[in-house]
């Protein structure tokens, strides 16, 4: 209930329009007029942004009312306004300068009625916002074709359609200190633990930074320490898989001006599957789910198997391909290790150029690097034929994975497992692959391993030491 009993302070309603323009001071957008309110000869007055507000909406929600409004002082006049004088759904009484320009950066206009030492704020939001698209890069044959998009508020309706049911909940942050961003909490009630949503929360609560502009200073405060370069989080473009994380028993995180959700906890095995597989038959799915199992062993470590059986264990190597390899390599001048880091280096910046160029122009370049340079390097002898086969089943085993964070991880692992087999052969590549299996082992967040459910969890051993004690 507002409180309507104002005491009338002729003076105060100048000052709040005065700092607004003060604070606006040098926006050019920035629009301010007086207005004739009602028909006793009372004023108010009007600022927004241009740009920021519809205009349509501005003259049907606020400017028509207004001439309508009974009274003729100020407290009058905003006495009327807020028992539905003016048409918008939402508005808000403010008594600080600061807390209506928030307002007025979000879409919203304000009235100022002199002598209140209040402002209203009415959202009239602009809506020349990008249109609900189909996903650009989680693709989908058999799900839905829609996508988040940069407005918080549309991503809240995509949701609300597949479930409507007030067990969704939401919790809004603001993040940001020069621009602050509205973070939104997503959970289920009943699945996802409460304290699991309070912990996200607080986390965001604690980020310090002038503003969120891309994701990383978002994942670098949702990730619980010590970060490393596997994907902790959940990156999903798709309302459906948003959805069926929470669940789950996952918390959702979204980020006005992002078109990306965020799900966590993480582990290995969530990255690895894709929204489709609870569409095809069982054997179908575990059958490309082992695929892709198989996918990430090739792209981490083949590489690095055959620079250490061909450097250190030619033994392992059937006689007809060890001939066959040893004629390609005769005139080849570059040690094994060199010709692999080599390959996987120029892998990487084809991969970069494709991105980085325009969408025909990339094209171009992945065709050009991937056949003419590679044929040319193998006719003029500068690397042989099995380095090339090699590093194109470990880059195609990496584009198999459904997390393309995931991917640009094992990129770098497989990297140094090659480092390492170069050192010791076969024994360098086990001792990477222990130090890496203990990495993943030891990283858990909320209590959820990494690996789970290939190792337990902290609140399983939590619950098996206070039965035991």
């Amino acid at each position: 209930m507002f409180d309507f009993s104002f005491t009338p302070r002729p003076s105060r309603g100048d000052a709040a329009g005065a700092e607004l323009r003060e604070l606006f001071r040098g926006c050019d957008d920035f629009q301010y007029r007086t207005i004739a309110a009602g028909t006793r000869g009372g004023e108010v007055e009007l600022c927004w942004l241009e740009g920021c507000v519809s205009s349509d909406a501005l003259a049907e929600t606020v400017l028509r009312p207004l001439t309508r409004l009974p009274g003729r002082t100020g407290p009058q006049c905003l006495e009327a306004a807020l028992r539905g004088g003016v048409f918008s759904p939402e508005v808000k009484l403010r008594r600080s300068a600061r807390d209506a320009a928030a307002d007025l950066a979000a879409g919203s206009a304000a009235l100022i009625f002199p002598g209140t030492g209040a402002v209203l704020t009415m959202e009239v939001k602009s809506t020349a916002v990008r249109a609900v698209d189909t996903p650009a890069i989680e693709k989908s044959v058999l799900g839905p074709k829609d996508a988040f998009v940069e407005t918080l508020r549309i991503n809240y309706s995509l949701l609300r359609r597949r479930a409507p049911t007030a067990a969704l909940k939401l919790r809004e942050v603001s993040v940001g200190t020069a621009a602050p961003a509205t973070v939104a909490v997503f959970f289920m009630e009943g699945t996802a633990p409460a304290a699991a949503a309070d912990a996200v929360r607080k986390r965001l609560a604690a980020l310090d930074v002038p503003g969120l502009t891309a994701a990383g200073a978002l994942e670098r405060a949702l990730c619980a320490p010590p970060r490393g370069i596997f994907p902790r989080l959940i990156h999903t473009e798709r309302p459906d898989r948003f959805l069926q994380g929470l669940l789950e028993g996952k918390v959702g995180v979204l980020c006005d001006g992002l078109p990306v959700g965020f799900l966590l906890p993480a582990s290995l095995p969530d990255l690895l599957s894709v929204g489709e597989d609870r569409s095809r038959h069982a054997l179908v799915a575990g059958s490309l789910l082992a695929l892709r199992y198989l996918a990430l062993l090739l792209a981490l470590l083949l590489p690095a198997v055959y620079v250490a059986t061909a450097m250190y264990h030619p033994e392992m190597i059937p006689a007809p391909l060890l001939r066959s390899l040893i004629r390609a390599k005769e005139a080849v001048p570059f040690s094994t290790p060199l010709e692999v880091l080599g390959m996987l280096l120029s892998f990487e910046l084809l991969q970069e150029a494709g991105i980085r160029l325009p969408e025909p122009v990339g094209q171009t370049v992945s065709v050009i690097g991937a056949l003419i340079v590679g044929q040319s390097a193998v006719e003029a002898k500068v690397l042989s034929p099995i380095v090339i086969i090699v590093v194109a089943a470990a880059g195609i085993g990496g584009y198999a994975q459904p997390s393309q964070e995931l991917a640009a991880a094992v990129r770098l692992w497989r990297l140094g497992l090659v480092l390492c087999a170069s050192a010791l052969g076969l024994f360098g590549v086990a001792a990477g692959c222990m130090a890496l299996l203990w990495r993943l082992c030891d990283t858990e967040d909320m209590g959820v391993c990494y690996l789970r459910p290939l190792c337990g969890d902290e609140n399983r051993r939590r619950r098996k030491k206070e039965e035991g004690s």
